[in-house]
């Protein structure tokens, strides 16, 4: 069989080239679709559940909201063994998280979950739970703050604040909100921070007894006052006229105006029961930025499954053309784009795998003393990779870290290397008088093509293992085995099949095999060495059972060890932990205090400080107000005067 491959390429040497040509174009059309991300996203399937009870704490939210929805999520189909059900529950929020095994549709998994939340029985009052995004763990991509311009809150009188940071919430939730949430891949925008406004009606319980009436007939007559119906139509003159009866309310002015209820053809108006007036929800979360007191947060939260840098990409467009329907004294800033850091990562890869390749087309020249055949080999480093991409994109593996970090070209053209070698030695040695050099080469082909099919198989092997780890190991380690396999895969088939056929275009007739200078340089060192090694085998083995036994026994259970390498972001996050029951109010004046701090000790290292504290609108992260994530970003390294890494600057 492989005798025949060989064969079939060197009589079929055009269509060889041309099939490579084909696959090389379809590995850079599977290139171009392959999602990329930093890492790959090891989420578990999760389903969040959400519910809203403002006057509830946190016993009465466990007892009364999260025991029963529970009850009735427990024993779903495909739920994990371990971890199915988690909750959370806090002063006026309960959420309930529900794991899937690995595999299980997303959607599917939602289905199930809402239709089981349809027979919940929660007391009256207590809004419907709601599911949380279509997201993961890693699908916050963008992150954006919505400002004053020149506008200092922490210097802002309590009014002042209150009315500028609602203006701000308003124009987030009702401007900005809407149209992010029209781009494709956006699952939720999220809010974060200000005042949610509101109208509150405050009902004094004497004038209710003075005039007769209970708490739940000003709740009924607000209800019942506060919309529009439609009355039909009448005919008049030839027209048809829609008749509507408006009775939604839009101010509090028509609040305070609303008829409870009437005495002796007197009505009584709420006015005459409650106090009016344009307020605020209770606040569970706060954000703070660049020193100056408070702001508004968006989160925008990608899809899952989503391409990361396409959702972050045309969010930033979209969130440009907004920026121009925005009034003069709004300002809408980017604080964290994940476009950044798979920009980042990508070009790091990208760098490291071309000087990767430039140091093996070296080595290989520096070996073979042959520039035609290092550059036949070197063409296998290229073609490799495109045969990788395209068995990435069949097997839905991202382009990541640990995807194509995890290619080695000194794999990639070991069975290439000892093809090519064996022609050029084949040649060189060789009658070309009476045989002509394709013959050559099918001879040189055919005499190491088990060695170099073996030596692929072997390191293929060494992967499969990887390929059984479960859960968030698998995750992470089976796209790196996968696309290693894949490379290797697409190397064996090249050594057998273009190696040769380039070999005879290439490669010219009469070759003379002159050892390489560094080749006999290694030689002179090799031998004398071996000799002694050879004279002295059992000492060599007893020093080499030592090394190992100390490497293993001392060296090695001293290294450390981390789950994933460490990835600079070009920032760093400070995690503030108070006294539970702290106010939000003190954690937003510590926080302000906190970004003043830094931005004036680190001018040249910080470019800019936030930080958010509590909850935001949907609770994806239920954090208690005692608790806050500053954020540190990072001016470039060359600017820093104070520290040489992050690490010093961190202490």
């Amino acid at each position: 069989m492989l005798n025949w491959i060989i064969d079939f390429s060197l009589k079929n040497r055009f269509l060889v080239i041309l099939g490579a040509l084909a696959f090389a174009v379809a590995g850079g059309i599977a290139l171009s679709h392959l999602d990329i991300d930093a890492f790959p996203d090891t989420t578990p399937v999760q389903v969040q559940v959400n519910t809203n009870a403002p006057s509830l704490g946190p016993e009465e939210v466990e007892q009364q909201i999260t025991f029963p929805i529970e009850q009735v999520l427990g024993g779903l189909p495909r739920l994990a063994k371990e971890n199915g059900l988690r909750s959370v529950s806090k002063f006026g929020l309960s959420q309930v998280v529900v794991t899937f095994e690995d595999g299980t549709d997303i959607y599917f998994a939602r289905q199930l979950v809402n239709e089981r939340l349809g027979t919940v029985e929660l007391p009256p009052g207590i809004e419907r739970p709601k599911l949380g995004p279509v997201s993961t763990g890693l699908g916050e991509v963008f992150h954006y703050l919505v400002t004053l311009k020149g506008w200092d809150f922490s210097q802002a009188s309590e009014a002042e604040r209150v009315e500028k940071l609602t203006y701000l919430r308003t124009i987030q939730d009702w401007v900005i909100k809407p149209k992010l949430r029209t781009v494709k891949g956006v699952a939720e925008v999220n809010s974060w921070g200000g005042y949610e406004k509101q109208y509150q009606v405050r009902i004094d319980p004497e004038q209710l007894i003075k005039h007769g009436l209970t708490f739940t007939d000003v709740v009924d007559a607000l209800e019942k006052n506060n919309r529009n119906v439609g009355g039909g139509g009448i005919r008049q003159n030839n027209q048809f006229l829609l008749l509507h009866g408006l009775g939604r309310t839009v101010n509090d002015e028509q609040i305070r105006n609303v008829v409870v209820t009437a005495k002796d053809g007197v009505p009584i108006r709420v006015r005459d029961v409650a106090e009016v007036q344009v307020g605020h929800e209770i606040r569970r979360g706060a954000v703070t930025a660049h020193g100056r007191g408070e702001a508004v947060l968006g989160l925008c939260f990608m899809t899952m499954g989503e391409n990361s840098k396409v959702v972050s990409s045309d969010l930033r467009r979209k969130l440009e053309e907004i920026k121009a329907t925005l009034p003069p004294d709004v300002e809408v800033e980017v604080v964290y784009d994940r476009t950044e850091l798979v920009d980042y990562v990508i070009d790091t890869v990208r760098k490291n795998l071309f000087e990767g390749g430039l140091l093996v087309v070296a080595i290989l020249f520096a070996f073979l003393g042959n520039l035609r055949a290092a550059a036949i080999v070197a063409l296998a480093i290229p073609f490799s990779m495109l045969f990788a991409f395209s068995g990435m994109l069949q097997f839905g593996i991202a382009a990541s870290l640990l995807s194509l970090g995890a290619i080695d070209f000194g794999m990639v053209v070991d069975s290439s290397v000892v093809m090519v070698e064996n022609c050029v030695r084949h040649i060189a040695h060789g009658d070309l008088g009476r045989r002509s050099k394709v013959e050559v080469i099918r001879d040189a082909a055919v005499e190491v093509r088990k060695p170099t099919l073996f030596g692929e198989l072997i390191i293929m092997i060494v992967y499969l293992p990887i390929l059984t780890l479960e859960g968030i190991e698998g995750k992470l380690f089976r796209p790196m085995a996968l696309t290693v396999i894949f490379a290797l895969l697409g190397s064996m088939i090249l050594s057998m099949t273009l190696m040769p056929v380039l070999a005879s275009f290439f490669l010219p007739r009469k070759i003379d095999e002159r050892v390489p200078l560094l080749m006999r340089l290694a030689h002179a060192i090799h031998n004398p060495i071996l000799k002694v090694c050879m004279d002295h085998r059992f000492a060599v083995v007893t020093i080499a059972i030592c090394v190992l036994v100390f490497a293993f026994g001392m060296i090695a259970p001293n290294l450390g060890s981390e789950f994933v390498p460490r990835l600079s972001e070009g920032s760093m996050t400070v995690n503030i932990v108070r006294l539970a029951g702290t106010d939000l109010e003190e954690s937003i004046q510590v926080n302000t205090r906190m970004e003043q701090i830094i931005l004036q000790n680190f001018p040249d290292e910080v470019r800019y400080v936030w930080s958010r504290v509590g909850t935001a609108e949907v609770a994806t992260d239920p954090m208690g107000i005692e608790l806050t994530d500053l954020y540190v970003i990072l001016h470039p390294r060359d600017r820093w005067k104070r520290a040489a890494t992050q690490d010093e600057l961190r202490e």
